[in-house]
C-alpha cells in the first residue's frame, strides 16, 4: 500500500491505509464544488481557522510525536514546527485586510476602477513528507482565507499526521468540503487536476513530481505553484567569530536530518578560513547526539525512510568515486535510516554531486578566492530555492546577495520561515509563492471591475 507509515527509528511497521476508490474522489471532488458554491461567510471561515490554529496549540505534544514516529524529526523540533503551524493560521486569520479590493485610476471617459480578490474555486495540494504539517498549513491557510475549498493529498509515509490535521479542520466548524484529506493514487492525482471543477494545484516535493504535475496541469490549463528541490549555498567571506559561524552552519544543515528544501547544503568558504572551518566543522559534525526523535536531548534522527537513506548514501560514495574526501557520511549499523552526520571536502564542480541535492546530513564544502568566485560558484546549480551569505564586511556581504539566482537571500541567518515573508525558488526550484501577503494572490481571481465614477 502506498499509505504506509514506517517508524525510521526501528523500521518497525505503525500503520496502513488503503487508496481511496474512485467513488471516494468523486465525493471529494463534488463536496469541494459544493463548498465553492455556497461559501461561508469571510467572518465563520476565519473563526474556523482561529479554530484550527487553538487545535495545534492544545495539541502540540501528540502532533510532535506522531510526525517524530513517522518520519524521525526530533520532538523539540516536532514541536517548533507545530507551534510555527499555529502562527501561520493566526497570521491569515488576522488579515482579512489581504482580500480587500485595490482602487486603481483611469482617464477612460471618467470611469472609476478596482481589482478584487476572488476565490477561483477547489484545489488540490499534494504535501511532502519533511515538514507534514508546516507544508499543508503555507498552502491551506491563505487559500481557506480567500474562500478555495482545498483536497489535501499527503505523503504515504505521513498519514497519521494528514489525519489528525483533518481531524482538527473537521471540528474547526469549517463548513464540509471546504478542506478534504484524499489517500489518493497518483493516477488519481492526474485525474483530479484534470477535472474542470478543480482550479489549481500546489505541489512540494521532487523536481521529477513537480514535472510531472505540470506537464498534467499544463494540458489541463490549470494553474499550479510549485516548490521543488534546493541546493542552498551557504557562503563565509570573513568574520568575526568563527565558532559561532560553524555552529550555525552545522544547525543549518542538520535540522530536520538535512531534509529541508533551505537547508545548506553547499558551504563555499573563502580560501583563509577554509581549512580551520573544515576541521571545525567535521568535529562539530561528528559530536552531535545522534538517536532516537523521542530521546531528551537528541539532535540527529533517523532519515525519514530507508529509501531516502539508501539514496543519500549512494550520491555520497559516487562522490567519493570521483575523487571526493568524506568525514562521516556512513550507514550506522542498526535498525532504521540512520546516516552520521558527514563532509565531504575535494568537490569539484564536474562532479555529479555538485548539482545535485543531498537531501540528507552531509555537507559540501569547497574554498573560494574571493566574492566574486563565491557568488560564481553559488550560482552554478540547476537549482535557486534559497541562500545564506556571512561576512564580516557589511557591504561585499550585500554585493554579493544581489548577484545570487534564488528566490530567498538571508544575510547572516538560514532558513528564515515566518507567515508574513513569501517562500519560493527560481530555477527548477520551482515556482510561485507561498506565505505572506503574496500567498493569497496565487490561486485568486484578481477582476477587474469598471463603472461610471461616482
Amino acid at each position: 500500500m502506498a499509505y504506509r507509515s514506517v517508524d525510521p527509528a526501528t523500521g518497525e511497521l505503525i500503520a496502513e491505509h488503503a487508496d481511496a476508490t474512485d467513488a471516494e474522489i468523486e465525493r471529494v471532488l463534488q463536496a469541494a464544488a459544493d463548498a465553492s458554491a455556497a461559501l461561508p461567510s469571510l467572518e465563520e471561515r476565519i473563526a474556523a481557522m482561529r479554530a484550527i490554529a487553538a487545535g495545534f496549540r492544545e495539541r502540540e505534544a501528540e502532533l510532535a510525536e506522531t510526525i517524530a514516529r513517522e518520519m524521525g524529526k526530533p520532538l523539540p523540533q516536532a514541536a517548533g514546527e507545530a507551534r510555527l503551524v499555529a502562527d501561520i493560521w493566526d497570521w491569515y486569520a488576522d488579515r482579512p485586510e489581504l482580500l480587500a479590493s485595490r482602487e486603481m485610476e483611469t482617464g477612460w471617459r471618467g470611469r472609476s476602477a478596482r481589482v478584487e480578490l476572488r476565490p477561483t474555486g477547489p484545489l488540490v495540494g499534494v504535501m511532502p513528507w519533511n515538514f507534514p504539517y508546516y507544508q499543508v498549513a503555507r498552502f491551506a491557510a491563505p487559500n481557506l482565507l480567500l474562500g478555495n475549498p482545498v483536497i489535501i493529498k499527503h505523503a504515504g509515509s505521513c498519514t497519521g499526521a494528514a489525519l489528525l490535521m483533518q481531524e482538527m479542520a473537521d471540528a474547526s466548524g469549517l463548513a464540509p468540503g471546504l478542506y478534504q484529506t484524499v489517500l489518493a493514487t497518483n493516477g488519481q492525482i492526474a485525474r483530479m487536476i484534470e477535472d474542470p471543477r478543480v482550479q489549481g494545484v500546489s505541489l512540494t516535493g521532487s523536481e521529477r513530481a513537480g514535472a510531472a504535475v505540470a506537464e498534467t496541469a499544463g494540458r489541463a490549463l490549470t494553474r499550479c505553484v510549485l516548490e521543488l528541490g534546493g541546493s542552498d549555498p551557504f557562503i563565509l567571506m570573513s568574520t568575526d567569530d568563527l565558532e559561532r559561524d560553524v555552529a550555525t552552519a552545522i544547525a543549518a544543515r542538520t535540522r530536520n536530518c538535512g531534509q529541508a528544501c533551505t537547508s545548506a547544503k553547499r558551504f563555499i568558504v573563502h580560501e583563509s578560513l577554509y581549512d580551520a572551518f573544515v576541521e571545525r566543522l567535521v568535529a562539530g559534525m561528528a559530536a552531535l547526539r545522534i538517536g532516537s526523535p523521542l530521546e531528551e536531548g537528541v539532535e540527529v534522527g533517523p532519515m525519514s525512510s530507508e529509501a531516502a537513506a539508501a539514496e543519500l548514501v549512494g550520491q555520497v560514495e559516487a562522490a567519493v568515486a570521483e575523487g571526493a574526501t568524506l568525514a562521516g557520511g556512513r550507514r550506522i549499523d542498526r535498525p532504521g535510516a540512520w546516516v552520521e552526520p558527514g563532509v565531504l571536502t575535494g568537490v569539484t564542480r564536474d562532479m555529479a554531486v555538485w548539482h545535485q541535492e543531498l537531501f540528507g546530513p552531509v555537507a559540501i564544502v569547497v574554498p573560494v578566492r574571493d566574492a566574486a568566485e563565491a557568488v560564481e560558484a553559488a550560482n552554478d546549480s540547476p537549482f535557486g530555492l534559497g541562500a545564506n551569505v556571512f561576512d564580516a564586511d557589511a557591504e561585499r556581504a550585500a554585493w554579493i546577495a544581489e548577484r545570487l539566482e534564488a528566490g530567498m537571500v538571508s544575510i547572516g541567518a538560514f532558513g528564515i520561515s515566518r507567515p508574513e515573508l513569501p517562500f519560493g525558488g527560481v530555477k527548477r526550484s520551482g515556482f510561485g509563492r507561498e506565505l505572506g501577503p503574496d500567498a493569497v494572490l496565487e490561486f485568486a481571481n484578481r477582476r477587474l471591475v469598471t463603472q461610471p465614477a461616482a
